[in-house]
């Protein structure tokens, strides 16, 4: 468990790292004088104070990071020709934004790196058609099989020990190449002997199939699908890493409106959201699955950061965009007291949130 805590704050570090990385490089270009590269969240453990005068530091909680840039609080001196307030609203955009293009920066370098190294895919169907990218030539697989891509809480699978991302090696003696074929195989009226692999440690286990009454039917309780790993060219993957950062967040965008519908919907968000604690754990659950898997979620992972916040909500970038635009339609700056109030309030029903996210994700750890 210690390994997999690690594993997460190393990526999340790097993530936030080259998020406000972003914030930074972008401030000094446009002129600004930035007093503190913070990694975590206050209380401060550690600090190193610069020829320039800013000061890199270390704190506690390490689930964030942040730039302070001069004249972004009441407290500084927002006159100064080297203060965040004293800039124009096209620049100041600029060093807002600035965080939210290193994330999708990021996660296409990942991407690209991901395919070209090679990134798994689903491939069920993927051979058969002449015009596949497959029969083009256009890329190899490697590693192909079926895996297991979700097993049901308390379901036969889950208590004969299946897990997400093993590969079924055989059913009952038989290879299976195909998903649906495997699917067939473990049908209802028979214990079935399955061979695994999981992360080259070959696994067996003996499950029977019972009444899962959320599916009205007997079944074991997993999902099957055919994947494998995906190589591109050099020159393709830049190209395919592009594709898949804009698909990418455009899915979490598009998941993000389902959430909130399904709020409004009065259905409640029930499982949909997870905290530190959550991610976490599927951190450990996709490291078992391999250095390309990691990759992947590391990409989604930066894709998921730049889209909240992106959003209008106070505290984080997308909030500070939304008083710009309102300063562009007034023609007047509101207070900066204002905002750094509005924006401490934010920031405080956030880590209320994240609290509440995370002892949600405890609890169902427990259960």
């Amino acid at each position: 468990m210690i390994w997999t805590i690690l594993l997460f704050l190393l990526i999340l570090s790097v993530l936030v790292l080259g998020h406000e990385w972003g914030h930074y490089f972008a401030a000094k270009r446009m002129g600004m004088k930035v007093d503190e590269f913070g990694l975590g969240f206050p209380p401060r453990l550690w600090a190193w104070k610069r020829k320039d005068g800013m000061e890199v530091s270390l704190n506690m909680i390490p689930l964030g990071g942040f730039v302070k840039i001069k004249g972004e609080s009441a407290e500084d001196d927002v006159a100064a020709t080297d203060s965040f307030a004293s800039k124009s609203i096209p620049r100041r955009f600029v060093v807002l934004v600035a965080g939210v293009v290193m994330n999708l920066v990021m996660a296409w370098v990942i991407f690209t790196v991901g395919f070209w190294v090679g990134i798994p895919a689903v491939t069920d169907g993927d051979t058969a058609p002449s015009s596949s990218p497959i029969a083009r030539g256009e890329f190899t697989v490697t590693n192909e099989g079926v895996t297991i891509f979700d097993v049901m809480k308390d379901s036969p699978a889950a208590t004969a020990g299946m897990e997400i991302g093993d590969q079924v090696t055989s059913i009952d003696g038989v290879v299976y190449t195909e998903s649906d074929a495997a699917r067939l195989a473990l049908a209802p009226g028979a214990t079935h002997r399955v061979v695994l692999d999981r992360g080259g440690k070959e696994v067996d286990v003996d499950v029977t199939a019972s009444m899962i009454e959320s599916l009205g039917h007997e079944a074991i309780g997993i999902e099957l699908l055919k994947t494998g790993t995906v190589h591109f060219p050099w020159y393709q993957a830049p190209w395919r890493g592009m594709k898949q950062t804009v698909e990418g967040t455009v899915a979490i965008f598009v998941a993000l409106g389902g959430l909130i519908a399904s709020i409004f919907s009065h259905n409640g968000v029930g499982a949909a959201v997870s905290g530190p604690v959550g991610i976490a754990v599927v951190t450990g659950q996709v490291a078992k699955m391999g250095f390309a898997h990691i990759l992947q979620f590391a990409a989604m992972l930066s894709l998921n950061l730049a889209v909240l916040n992106v959003l209008p909500i106070p505290a984080l970038d997308g909030g500070r965009v939304a008083f710009l635009f309102i300063e562009a339609i007034r023609r007047k700056k509101a207070s900066v007291r204002f905002e750094g109030t509005v924006h401490a309030i934010g920031f405080a029903l956030l880590m209320l949130l994240v609290v509440f996210v995370t002892f949600k994700d405890i609890l169902g750890l427990v259960k």
